[in-house]
C-alpha cells in the first residue's frame, strides 16, 4: 500500500473521491464541457490530455419530450404508491442526500450548459489532471482522491481493484497551495454533490464528491485547530484517548472549538483509507469538562454535514 504522506510538520485534515461532476438537468444529462471565458469548448487545448467524448447539449423539444416521458413515469409510481397504501401495503421512503434541490441557481451553468472547468489561456484550471474526468478514465479501472492540507490541495490517483477498496496505491497528478484558493461554493442542484473551486487567476473547476462535505470543510474553514497544549488536562486526556482508540497509524487529534462551546475530536489514519470514501469519520464531541458527549447530547452545531 503506498498512499500519499504530507512533509514533515504539514497538517493532513482530509481525504475523499472526487472527479469532474456530470450534468443533471436534463438538457445536459451526463454530459459536460471545458470551457475559456468566451464558452468555447478547449478540451482539444488541454495539455497532455487523450480524446475525450464530445457533447452536444439537446435541444429543447427532446428535452420537453425526455420531461413528459419522465413525468408520466413519476406519475405511474405516485399511482401505485397511492394504491399500496390506501391497501393496506408498508410504502417507505428513501432517503435522500439532505442537501440536494430541483431548483437551479445558476440557470446558465446547470441548465443550459455545463462546465466543469472555466479556465482562459494559462490559467491554473486547466492544469488540472485528465484522470478526473470519467469520460476519459472510468472509476471501474481508476480512481481519484483530493487529500486537504493545512498548506495545499492534492489530486492522487490509484488503478481500482474490485473486490478490495484497501488497496491503495497513489499516484501524485496535480498539488495547488491553499493560497491559490480563492473560495469554494457548494452546488446543491439536483443530487447536491458538487463544489466549485475558484482560484486567484480567475478560473474555476466544478468537481463531485460522494464525500463533499468532508472534502470542502477545510478548504472554507480555516485550519486554526486550537493546540493540544492548550487544552485543560482534562479535555487534553480525551482528545489523546480518543486517538489511541483508532487505529495504530492514527496522527494526533485535530481539536476545534464549535459555536456551541463544544469541542470537535477528528483523527486521521492511513490504514482507514477506503477507494469508495476516502478516509472514514473518525470523531466525537466532548464538552468543556473534557467529557465525551453521547450522540443524543450533541447541539445541532456539533454534527459534521
Amino acid at each position: 500500500m503506498n498512499v500519499w504522506q504530507p512533509d514533515s510538520g504539514e497538517t493532513l485534515l482530509t481525504r475523499a473521491p472526487v472527479a469532474f461532476a456530470t450534468g443533471e438537468a436534463m438538457r445536459v444529462s451526463g454530459m459536460r464541457w471545458f470551457r475559456d471565458t468566451q464558452r468555447n469548448d478547449i478540451q482539444d487545448e488541454l495539455v497532455g490530455w487523450p480524446a475525450g467524448p464530445e457533447y452536444t447539449a439537446r435541444s429543447t423539444g427532446s428535452t420537453v419530450a425526455r420531461n413528459t416521458v419522465k413525468g408520466a413515469a413519476i406519475a405511474a409510481g405516485v399511482a401505485v404508491l397511492g394504491f399500496l397504501s390506501s391497501h393496506g401495503g408498508n410504502v417507505g421512503g428513501t432517503p435522500g442526500t439532505g442537501h440536494g434541490t430541483n431548483t437551479s441557481h445558476d440557470h446558465a451553468d446547470e441548465v443550459d450548459d455545463f462546465p466543469v472547468m472555466w479556465a482562459a489561456p494559462g490559467t491554473i484550471a486547466r492544469t488540472l489532471p485528465w484522470q478526473l474526468d470519467p469520460g476519459r478514465s472510468s472509476e471501474k479501472r481508476y480512481r481519484t482522491h483530493a487529500v486537504v492540507t493545512d498548506r495545499r490541495l492534492v489530486i492522487v490517483g490509484f488503478p481500482n481493484v474490485k473486490g478490495n477498496d484497501r488497496l491503495i496505491d497513489d499516484e501524485l497528478l496535480w498539488e495547488i497551495p491553499r493560497s491559490a484558493i480563492t473560495k469554494v461554493e457548494l452546488r446543491n442542484f439536483k443530487i447536491g454533490h458538487d463544489a466549485k473551486i475558484f482560484f486567484t487567476d480567475g478560473s474555476w473547476c466544478r468537481l463531485g464528491s460522494v464525500s463533499r462535505e468532508r472534502l470542502t470543510r477545510y478548504l472554507i474553514e480555516p485550519p486554526d485547530f486550537i493546540p493540544l497544549a492548550s487544552l485543560t488536562a482534562a479535555q487534553r486526556n480525551t482528545a489523546e484517548s480518543f486517538a489511541l482508540a483508532q487505529a495504530p497509524d492514527s496522527q494526533p487529534p485535530l481539536v476545534k472549538r464549535n459555536p456551541c462551546g463544544c469541542f470537535r475530536i477528528e483523527v486521521l489514519a492511513p490504514s482507514t483509507i477506503n477507494a469508495l470514501f476516502g478516509h472514514s469519520g473518525l470523531d466525537t464531541v466532548m464538552d468543556e469538562q473534557g467529557n465525551e458527549l453521547e450522540l443524543t447530547e450533541y447541539h445541532p452545531e456539533d454534527f459534521l454535514s
